[in-house]
């Protein structure tokens, strides 16, 4: 397994699989929907099967021990189930998907080998659902959890982005997660650097402190130094990245785009760097030198100035 020079192994990967999706969620930092007609063979921009696989196979040679698919949204690729079929069997493969497509695919993704889920879901309210994500999928989301718990991809996380829209929807969620066994439900730190609203943003430490009131039990994770909130029948767990040193300094992904280029960090676009034609020789050089240039975001590339403002290390400016 490698190390980068902050003594951070690389234990998992975080694949793109396209940067197309069904929704136009208002804190997404994507531009454009792409061509969302439906599942479909990988466009020419996007890493084929093979990439995909051949990538998987090599860093399964360093140790790599979980692999998560993402997207945009990851079950508009029509070879999803391939794709985790042929995911070597020592690496534990998972999927975050807004859950429109699952209905009717979750069974396949668990015989293929999928081991759980993450379901984006920012509200309970059909209405709320639309304006938070611009879609009217809001049944389809839910059939395609309750698809998920019923194909055995259990626990199912429910990922709600916290931020001025969706925070008086939190206590509602934390309710349903409590009342129904077999989800959990994760609180994820609006980052207004990403969209460029700041003016979104909400104070996540008033939320720690309701559910800290709140919650039947409190555990401290390891990794990351996170809280799980136990309520009822459910679990809850608050991501919050923004301004927390603790959570880079134990961040052990490397990211992959859906156009094939590594990065090590998920909040920088000034690291990437390419696998040239997908050779396993230039998987291999490339991926090392990823983890050998890995910074924590917040810390190290992010420090703070005298006024306590978060500024880029000018020892990063530029390389």
């Amino acid at each position: 397994m490698l190390v980068d020079d902050f003594g951070r192994e690389v234990s998992g990967v975080r694949i793109s699989l396209t940067d197309r999706c069904n929704f136009d969620c208002v804190y997404c930092h994507n531009e454009g929907l792409g061509d969302t007609r439906g599942p479909m063979e990988p466009s020419d921009d996007e890493m084929s099967t093979d990439d995909v696989v051949r990538f998987l196979e090599v860093v399964e040679e360093f140790g790599v021990e979980k692999v998560k698919f993402t997207g945009g949204e990851p079950m508009l690729r029509q070879d999803l189930a391939e794709i985790i079929r042929r995911t070597p069997d020592s690496m534990e493969s998972s999927l975050t998907t807004n859950g429109t497509f699952l209905p009717g695919r979750a069974e396949d993704m668990k015989e293929a080998g999928l081991s759980r889920v993450n379901v984006s879901q920012d509200a309970l309210d059909p209405e709320a659902f639309a304006e938070i994500t611009k879609s009217g999928a809001y049944d389809n989301v839910l059939e395609g959890v309750q698809a998920a718990l019923d194909a055995g991809l259990d626990p199912v996380k429910l990922n709600m982005v916290v931020f001025e829209h969706t925070a008086g929807y939190v206590e509602e969620m934390v309710d349903h997660v409590a009342e129904n066994p077999g989800l959990q439900l994760q609180l994820i730190e609006y980052m207004p650097e990403l969209t460029g609203r700041p003016e979104w943003n909400i104070d996540i430490q008033r939320v720690h402190d309701w559910l800290e009131g709140k919650a039947d039990r409190v555990e401290m994770r390891e990794m990351h130094h996170r809280r799980r909130y136990y309520v009822g029948q459910g679990m809850v767990e608050i991501v919050d990245p923004v301004e927390n040193e603790d959570f880079c300094a134990n961040c052990h992904r490397v990211r992959v785009t859906h156009e094939g280029y590594l990065k090590g960090c998920l909040n920088r676009n000034d690291d990437l760097r390419p696998m040239g034609q997908m050779s396993r020789g230039e998987i291999r050089e490339a991926y090392r030198e990823t983890v050998a240039n890995r910074v924590p975001y917040y810390g190290e590339y992010l420090v703070q100035d005298e006024d306590d403002e978060w500024v880029i290390n000018e020892k990063y400016i530029g390389a």
